[in-house]
């Protein structure tokens, strides 16, 4: 059995191969980018209008309409003192201009431009280059594409970008009991959730779940069913018979299709049967049967993982520290990740803990981490995993 340090610990020294691929910027969000990028030409690249106005040569307060400049217009313009052409935001500033004045603080008559306030020089005016220089690296390989980031990449002409390539997965879940939901239910059986649990968490964070299938309580129904799995993946998610039941079969099986154990057990409350292997380039979890216990171990553990194998840096979710809004007492004796719900910026840990129960995790937005025994106060800080 490992501590939960060691177990993350362990997952993150794993070697890890990536491969690249080119992609179109508008289908990048939430990949990583392969190589860095860099500016090839000034962001913005011309002088323009941060405002709608009028763009003046000189310091008086009266200048003479010339012209008008528009947003998109080419026309290469110039002032001479004393002149001033209408601008609107994103215009190109003619030559010579010394402010834009906005037009709240202008009045007009005729081709007379009359100033309320005076010009400083440069005012409302976006220079060239000022947000991104060229050749300037805009982002690091390992990036991660979120909606700004197609934003500033489409601002620089990239119709496409090379990410890596995110994981093939697959998942098996074992048992029995379990039953497809749709289909009739007998004395004994459980509808099967933890396949499409696990397949909207991944899909919630960027991944695609290529295939999943369930197999029977059998030595060698659940080797060759693992032994086709990892034909085409790069990780394998397995979901219950990883305990130590009459039959649970999953780490025998595993170990009869050449996977190699890295860890198996954290000393944790839920999800202490974790199991953790590999195979080469693949990588597989054995993740407990139990609902809740299911869910925590990949938001804890999977997830990092999945993020290296996507070219990412695996740190996996965000941790803060936040306030209890009630008194609550810890009395096991290992860590323990409690089903809590995050209102007003303070958390209230919610009934229905146990690793069975998936309702109270449905109802939460956060893991609270706590090492036990312990008891808390309202305001006590609790280190929170956000999902």
């Amino acid at each position: 059995m490992v501590s939960i340090e060691e177990a993350l610990r362990l997952i993150q020294e794993q070697s890890m191969a990536t491969s690249a691929t080119s992609i179109a910027v508008n289908k990048s969000l939430g990949h990583y980018l392969a190589k860095p990028i860099f500016a090839s030409f000034d962001l913005p690249n011309f002088d323009n209008s941060a405002m709608d106005g009028y763009a003046v040569c000189g310091y008086g307060d009266q200048f003479e309409i010339v012209g008008e400049v528009a947003a998109g217009n080419t026309k290469i313009n110039r002032l001479e003192e004393g002149q001033a052409m209408r601008i609107f935001t994103g215009g190109k500033v003619p030559t010579s201009t010394t402010a834009v004045i906005m037009q709240e603080h202008t009045s007009v008559r005729e081709n007379t431009l009359t100033l309320s306030e005076k010009v400083m020089e440069h005012k409302n005016i976006r220079r060239k280059g000022t947000e991104i220089a060229k050749d300037q690296q805009v982002f690091v390989a390992g990036q991660k594409i979120t909606p700004a980031s197609i934003g500033v990449l489409s601002s620089l002409g990239k119709a496409d970008v090379a990410i890596c390539k995110k994981p093939n997965i697959k998942i098996i879940a074992t048992g029995n009991e379990l039953v497809q939901p749709g289909q009739p239910l007998l004395e004994g059986q459980i509808y099967e959730s933890n396949t499409l649990a696990l397949t909207g968490a991944l899909e919630d964070h960027g991944f695609h779940v290529a295939a999943t299938s369930k197999i029977k309580d059998d030595l060698d129904a659940t080797i060759l069913g693992i032994e086709h799995n990892l034909q085409e993946c790069d990780v394998l998610l397995l979901s219950g018979g990883i305990s130590v039941g009459d039959y649970d079969y999953v780490k025998e099986a595993l170990e009869a299709n050449g996977v190699e154990e890295v860890f198996y057990k954290v000393f944790q409350k839920p999800g202490k049967p974790l199991y953790f292997g590999k195979r080469g380039n693949q990588f597989v979890f054995a993740l407990p049967g139990n609902p809740a216990s299911s869910l925590t171990c990949f938001y804890v553990y999977v997830l990092p993982l999945l993020e290296r194998l996507s070219g990412g840096e695996g740190l996996g979710l965000s941790r803060v520290m936040l306030p209890i809004n009630h008194e609550y007492e810890i009395k096991f004796d290992r860590p323990v990740f409690l089903k809590a719900r995050l209102e007003n910026q303070q958390i209230a840990i919610l009934d229905g803990q146990g690793s069975s129960m998936i309702h109270s995790m449905a109802k939460g937005n956060i893991l609270a981490f706590v090492t036990g025994p312990k008891k808390f106060t309202v305001g006590d800080l609790v280190e929170c995993i956000l999902i």
